[in-house]
């Protein structure tokens, strides 16, 4: 897992730091505040476990190659260039550092005329080999028939986020009786509120399939699509409790119902209690309060809120971090949510005096 991310001169950002928990972060901010682009940098930095895992002698030109393919992949910058990535109008290098919890540091840096990343520090980077998960904001079983083969061999519009997930979802299922406790419950309880399970016979063809017919995955609500990746992420391991990389999500509540989100939130306790760490961008009040509402203490639940925000005086982009809810400040969120029970107040106190 992080403990520690470190981002300065990409692109909004000139010097961020962030102390993230174990457990759970969610990042929270209004639009061009970064909040994706945060969960790329963390993400693409995670590069070297796939590396390393399945090729243990990889050397560090190979790993500063991959990486900057990453990066690219990801952000894709104006054509392409990683220099497009620095912040416009700063003079010192771009940088990315992640400390994981291991002992293990990535550092890479960059300039605005750069082709390729510099590694600066890869202490004990070989030695970290948890693969992380990113869920893009959009779901992608309406469209997984096909999309990896294009997405190689033509330049659609979508990063690679996408593609790593369609890879991710295409694996076969592990062993049931490998597979953690929570995963089995988690997947049960998808199940029990979507009304029936989604089944992958490879090469990216998904269908529904209930007690009594079975249905083209397209034909489903987006929220029970969203719903059915994470229980087929569960099921192949490619999410493992204690076990995988941090979890990154960027915006699970976009056409998520209300109901459904009480159930996500549930799941992810339950899998951060198991060892998942978990990093989550939101727009959505309901997501947020229902983390809120569910911390059990008892249970040594932990959720880092991570406000991302503009500097009034400096217009530079900054943090405030709090684990108390109450705390968040600036909360966009909540402010939002309170000036329309507000302006609803004025709207009726005005009929009344008519």
């Amino acid at each position: 897992m992080i403990k520690r991310l470190e981002l300065k001169n990409l692109t909004v950002f000139t010097d961020l730091t962030l102390e993230l928990s174990p457990k759970i972060n969610v990042i929270i901010g209004e639009n061009g505040t970064g909040k994706t682009h945060l969960l790329k940098a963390a993400y693409g930095l995670c590069t070297g476990a796939a590396l390393y895992k399945n090729k243990p002698e990889y050397s560090e030109d190979e790993l500063i190659i991959a990486m900057t393919a990453k990066l690219l992949r990801l952000f894709m910058p104006l054509d392409d260039k990683l220099g497009k990535m620095h912040h416009q109008g700063a003079a010192d290098q771009a940088s990315l550092t992640a400390r994981f919890a291991g002992g293990q540091n990535i550092t890479t840096t960059f300039f605005n005329n750069s082709k390729a990343l510099v590694v600066q520090d890869c202490a004990n980077y070989k030695q970290y080999q948890a693969e992380a998960v990113f869920i893009p904001t959009k779901e992608v079983l309406s469209f997984m028939k096909g999309f990896t083969s294009l997405y190689e061999k033509y330049g659609l519009s979508f990063d690679q986020t996408y593609q790593d997930i369609c890879l991710l979802l295409d694996l076969p299922e592990v062993r049931p009786e490998t597979l953690h406790e929570k995963s089995k419950w988690a997947m049960s309880e998808i199940e029990g509120i979507c009304g029936g399970r989604f089944v992958f016979y490879g090469g990216g063809k998904v269908t529904f399939k209930t007690e009594n017919a079975e249905f083209s995955a397209n034909s489903m609500a987006e929220g029970f699509r969203k719903a059915g990746m994470l229980s087929r992420l569960l099921e192949t391991g490619a999410i493992q409790p204690g076990v995988s990389g941090p979890l990154f999500w960027d915006e699970p509540d976009s056409n998520l119902n209300p109901k459904l989100m009480e159930l996500l939130v549930q799941i992810l306790l339950e899998l951060s209690r198991n060892g998942q760490q978990i990093i989550l961008a939101t727009h959505d009040y309901v997501l947020l309060k229902w983390f809120d509402l569910l911390i059990d203490k008892g249970k040594e639940d932990h959720v880092r809120f991570h406000c991302l925000y503009h500097d009034p005086d400096t217009s530079e982009i900054k943090v405030t971090s709090t684990d108390d809810y109450l705390k968040i400040t600036p909360n966009p969120i909540d402010e939002a949510f309170g000036f329309l029970i507000n302006r609803e107040i004025e709207n009726d106190m005005g009929g009344l005096g008519k």
